[in-house]
């Protein structure tokens, strides 16, 4: 808990902090709290950027994941005492507080009112303990936030944790792009061009929700939170936008929003010490650390393959199969992260099966970034969430990308054909990544062909640029104090 001494350090005006703090709004699930983290953590740790001292930053997150954080805290109700040390954490209720959906629009509405409330008072306890929000801050598209931030005329930057490529699908899809690709959303080869981007995305490249013929209907409650996002982007001098990317990484994409909107490319934004560890919000008790490492210890370098298909994945019965009968194809070690919570008994036994084999090691959890900086490491399977393919980038990784939803397809799109480093593996007429596709592309990762040998050098470079963009100093941390100077002139 944040000492009374710590506050006052932070105090020139009467007890009042007359310098920044960042309300930083995240949604409760992993991909979006551990970049929201890491964000502000960097933020607290800038000082004196222009003159006003000391930068604060609270997280504000849903009831459910406070209470997976800080299981201690007990009531939770407009408690901002929480802290790891560094930034503080003050819970909103979003009217469910189970970590559920709402699921319909009427329970949406009620839900959105609610985080509102919540938040708001927030908002008002923080200014009453001498601590006043100058800016929130909003992961990625959080309707209520927005709302928050007009009713008590607070700035609002939005923190896009996605690259800068689907930044730039998503405007253009709301600037003029919306009924082309609506029209051809049936047809994945279709290439569209967008403003600034030099080459064409295929439909099959675009984030999902922008070309869904499924009918989802979280697709269309995304789709009109995002219309919302990018109209109230612009009004009211409401133009900032920090883009977990770097310059080097994703350059047209980036100068092509700068256009548009106040761009701030603070990336990678990715945990990358002791000082800024992971938040796992799921049960991971049984996860043997010190035995996985030991096993990677004990391989060649860059034979292991590491399969993981992110925080929310679950897979079938026929999904785990084929998995394992790819990973039978390629003869090769392999970490394989199964969570353990909603695993069917199916699934299961097959794992049981694939694991009496003896060829590689199933856990339910593992450090990624420690794992992916093993050095027995040589390629990663992974459904190309932002944070493991940033995570990839930065660590010299080659990627084999089996997209589903979301984002995964435009990352996916700039691993194989923006950056070489790794491969798109196709999924079948079914929707599933085959256990002989797998195997497909991981010997051309992990072979001795020229295609091999290109895609290793290209990670090594990757890697030098991303520690280069995350270096003290470099410019992930000056375009933060750019963004923290721009915040602080609409203040002024």
């Amino acid at each position: 808990m944040a000492t009374d001494a710590q506050h006052q350090r932070h105090s020139r005006n009467g007890g009042v902090h007359t310098g920044h703090h960042f309300l930083i709004v995240a949604y409760g699930i992993q991909s979006h709290l551990n970049p929201c983290r890491v964000l502000a953590h960097r933020l607290a740790r800038l000082h004196g950027v222009d003159g006003s001292g000391a930068v604060l930053a609270t997280v504000s997150l849903p009831v459910s994941a406070h209470r997976r954080m800080f299981p201690s805290s007990g009531d939770v109700d407009n408690d901002d005492k929480a802290t790891d040390g560094v930034v503080s954490y003050a819970p909103y209720s979003d009217g469910l507080d189970d970590g559920s959906m709402a699921r319909d629009g009427e329970a949406r509405a009620r839900s959105r009112q609610a985080t509102f409330e919540s938040l708001s008072a927030v908002v008002a306890t923080l200014a009453a303990r001498g601590r006043p929000v100058t800016c929130v801050v909003c992961s990625m598209v959080l309707p209520a936030a927005l709302d928050v931030a007009r009713e008590h005329g607070i700035p609002l930057a939005v923190y896009w944790i996605q690259p800068a490529t689907v930044l730039a699908a998503y405007y253009h899809y709301f600037h003029g792009h919306g009924d082309l690709l609506a029209s051809h959303a049936a047809d994945p080869a279709y290439e569209v061009s967008l403003p600034g981007l030099h080459r064409p995305l295929r439909i099959r490249d675009f984030p999902s929700f922008l070309v869904d013929t499924t009918g989802s209907e979280l697709a269309k409650v995304f789709n009109e939170a995002a219309r919302e996002l990018f109209e109230h982007l612009g009004d009211h001098g409401c133009t900032k936008v920090l883009v977990n990317t770097f310059d080097e990484l994703e350059p047209a994409a980036l100068a092509a929003m700068k256009e548009h909107l106040d761009v701030f490319a603070v990336g990678p934004v990715i945990g990358s010490s002791s000082a800024e560890p992971r938040i796992h919000l799921f049960n991971h008790a049984g996860a043997d650390e010190k035995r996985y490492m030991e096993w990677l210890g004990a391989q060649a370098a860059r034979s292991v393959l590491y399969v993981s298909f992110g925080s929310i994945w679950t897979y079938s019965k026929k999904q785990m199969e084929e998995i394992a009968n790819g990973l039978r194809r390629c003869g090769r070690p392999y970490l394989l992260v199964v969570r353990n919570d909603g695993r069917q008994e199916d699934v299961s036994r097959s794992l049981d099966d694939l694991v009496l084999e003896g060829q590689g090691m199933v856990v339910e959890w593992c450090d990624q970034p420690k794992v992916l900086s093993h050095a027995s490491v040589g390629c990663f399977v992974t459904h190309c969430g932002w944070n493991s393919t940033l995570e990839a980038m930065a660590l010299g990784v080659p990627v084999v990308a089996a997209p589903s939803l979301f984002d995964q397809p435009t990352n996916a799109f700039l691993i194989e054909e923006e950056w070489a480093a790794g491969v798109r593996g196709e999924r079948n007429s079914e929707g599933g990544f085959t256990g002989e596709e797998l195997a497909r592309c991981v010997e051309l990762l992990m072979g001795h062909g020229p295609r091999a040998i290109e895609i290793r050098e290209r990670v090594d470079a990757l890697k030098g640029m991303t520690r280069e963009a995350a270096a003290s100093g470099g410019p992930a941390e000056r375009s933060l104090r750019s963004f923290v100077m721009a915040a602080g002139s609409i203040v002024g």
